[in-house]
């Protein structure tokens, strides 16, 4: 028989409603079923693509025994932390304070008041690598709730305090000086030969790289883009991307990019896509391009929904094996490939060895020898090596699509769509690919016709069932994604939307003792309001909404925008300078509060070619500080004024919101993007 996770919005706590455990999700039904059974809580939090989680609960939820005792002792609920970030951020924390560790599966322990007094994260069934079994610590919870109930309540009020934000500190003014120090200590930190940062697990830092890359090209900083390039090219040559299908996996488990944790996620693969994208116009690199197509194309292909969003994850298991799906046997590959000479072939530059080279004779694919190794070794064309690499690929991918692929979370969360948006209008317009803008469009139309209900923006959606209130992160992120699609279509409505999304956060979400918090005025209160600071791993709320707003100052010419990011970098910018990698996104937006703002405005008509070819102009250039108005409708104030020149199409580039003369001719207004951005 189901149980109450049956009706629930989030696949993950489907996934639970034919588990024996009684549980219940988030709300005031089950605390005030504690409250009034005087129970304590077991709040059990995860995620769908989560593998820790799958095999917890296969261990442990599904079994009878298990079972009956968490009905016995605990009121239990269970959160998917995509649908309730606020919930999981409270109690991630706690667990972090309590334990000096975190992750998922997350289990903690509430009095009927909410308030956490024991917590970790995976249990097995029996006591094993050190760990207790879960049982045990199920009896060992409950006794202390009820034999111990003034120390609990103690631990609980200690926990409590700790938990309270500190005052944000007066910080400091931001300037470039910081930014200097803040890429000096993520090139410090750096791993030299594989890239990243830091050892295993490693995870690839996307707002850092693009720190990198910014300062490493425009900046003329060599440390900074030699970092960057090994890194990016490390990444596309190990496991942790998906050599066949395209887009990175979650992480590294070991410190050369060689074996991932397998499972896939939007904002991953949304943001990496831009960091490559960034990568291949300030290089010319065409394997970024690839890797740019590759990822989105993934994203068409098997995360996009009918209605136009995009799901949340793909798993890392497939049939109940954490990557099955993605290795290879040297066996799996000759049968893919028929011809004996292309399969031996094929083992080579993927790296698949006799012997194999991660679990049960199989492998993770690799890059291991490039077409351009190739062409050296076969005495061939680049061109006919490439050719033949592809066609490599192209033959596994297909043998690949006839094996039961992993499950798909199909929840749309507004903020990792926003990410999409941004990924697809960017690549679309840059590499002259209208697919990509057309599916950014399409997102978009989905995001506000069903994200949007009775005026209020929603943080995720499943047919029939909206979420809860959207977070900062949401409206954040999804405000900038509009941005991006208006700069790749001109249509001015998605301009207006960003600017009502921006307005949203000031009243919605401001401190008003200052800075910003993740939940608004409006929602659920929790133990402590969340603030966050860091990335981890999508940019922080408070650092997208400030990119918004620094975008908007250069679009309406209104300094109060661009007051309002200076005032949410403020306090942090020496942390910025210490602790750059937990605060890239940050660091990102103190750059650009610091260059000089760059505002290009074509006028003309969209189906006039001239046009088309100035746009050509402004795509294709890597300029983190520019925004772009062209299109027509006149509510965009950086168009006003701004006329056809003798009939023709024209440009007006400006620095600082003064003006260049404008121009009719591309090649000029090539000249003039070049002394700008220079």
């Amino acid at each position: 028989m189901a149980n109450r996770l049956a009706t629930a919005s989030s696949p993950y706590l489907r996934q639970h409603a034919g588990n024996p455990v009684d549980w219940y999700p988030w709300g005031e039904e089950a605390m005030r079923t504690a409250r009034e059974t005087d129970r304590p809580i077991l709040l059990s939090v995860g995620y769908s693509a989560c593998h820790w989680c799958h095999v917890m609960a296969h261990e442990c939820f599904e079994d009878p025994g298990t079972a009956a005792l968490m009905n016995e002792l605990f009121v239990n609920i269970k959160v998917d932390r995509e649908e309730r970030p606020d919930v999981d951020a409270v109690y991630m924390e706690a667990v972090q304070a309590m334990t000096g560790q975190g992750g998922w599966p997350m289990t903690v322990f509430l009095t009927p008041a909410g308030v956490p007094f024991f917590g970790g994260t995976y249990f097995p069934p029996v006591p094993r690598g050190g760990m207790p079994g879960f049982p045990a610590v199920l009896r060992a919870a409950a006794d202390a709730y009820r034999q111990g109930r003034e120390d609990v309540e103690r631990t609980g009020a200690e926990i409590r305090r700790a938990l309270d934000p500190p005052p944000l500190p007066p910080g400091e003014e931001p300037s470039a000086e910081v930014v200097t120090r803040a890429v000096a200590r993520l090139v410090e930190q750096i791993d030299a030969r594989h890239g990243g940062f830091g050892g295993a697990p490693k995870f690839p830092h996307p707002a850092a790289l693009e720190l990198l890359l910014r300062r490493g090209f425009a900046g003329s900083d060599g440390e900074a883009a030699a970092a960057a390039r090994t890194t990016l090219d490390r990444m596309l040559r190990g496991g942790i991307f998906d050599q066949l299908g395209g887009g990175f996996h979650r992480y590294s488990v070991d410190a050369a990019w060689a074996v991932p944790h397998f499972e896939k996620m939007l904002y991953d693969n949304a943001q990496l896509a831009v960091v490559y994208l960034h990568a291949h116009l300030l290089t010319g690199d065409p394997a970024y391009r690839r890797a740019v197509e590759l990822t989105l194309d993934h994203l068409v292909r098997e995360m996009r929904l009918p209605g136009g969003g995009f799901a949340s994850s793909q798993d890392a298991d497939s049939q109940g094996v954490e990557g099955r799906y993605f290795v290879w046997t040297p066996e799996q590959v000759r049968a893919a490939v028929a011809d004996p000479e292309e399969a031996a072939l094929a083992c080579r530059v993927f790296g698949v060895p006799e012997q194999g080279s991660f679990e049960a004779g199989s492998s993770v694919l690799s890059l291991a020898v490039t077409p351009d190794q190739l062409a050296r070794e076969l005495g061939i064309d680049p061109g006919e090596a490439a050719e033949r690499v592809e066609g490599l690929r192209r033959g596994l991918l297909a043998s690949r699509f006839q094996r039961v692929a992993p499950g798909r979370d199909a929840k749309v969360v507004t903020a990792w769509n926003g990410l999409a948006l941004r990924a697809f209008a960017e690549a679309g317009s840059a590499l002259a690919r209208p697919d990509y803008v057309e599916v950014a469009q399409n997102c978009a139309t989905f995001l506000l016709d069903e994200l949007v209900v009775d005026g209020r923006l929603r943080r995720s959606w499943m047919p029939g069932a909206a979420g809860v209130n959207a977070f900062l992160e949401d409206v954040a992120l999804l405000g900038d994604g509009l941005l991006a699609v208006y700069e790749a279509t001109g249509e001015a409505s998605h301009y207006e939307r960003a600017v009502g999304f921006a307005g949203e956060i000031e009243t919605r979400f401001r401190d008003p003792e200052g800075g910003y918090f993740d939940t608004a005025a409006d929602a659920e209160p929790l133990l402590i309001r969340p603030r966050g600071l860091e990335d981890n791993p999508l940019p922080a709320g408070r650092s997208m909404a400030a990119q918004l707003f620094l975008r908007l100052s250069g679009l309406t010419g209104e300094e109060r925008w661009r007051e309002s990011a200076r005032e949410i970098v403020r306090p942090l910018v020496p942390a910025i300078a210490r602790a750059p990698l937990a605060l890239g996104s940050l660091a990102c937006v103190l750059d650009q509060l610091v260059a000089p703002s760059r505002e290009v405005a074509i006028a003309g008509a969209a189906d006039d070619a001239a046009t088309r070819w100035l746009l050509r102009e402004v795509w294709v250039r890597r300029d983190p500080y520019r925004v772009l108005a062209w299109g027509a409708g006149g509510s965009v104030p950086l168009l006003a004024g701004r006329s056809l020149i003798n009939g023709r199409p024209a440009a007006y580039v400006c620095e600082g919101f003064v003006c260049r003369v404008p121009t009719t001719d591309p090649g000029e207004l090539a000249a003039q993007l070049a002394v700008v951005s220079g």
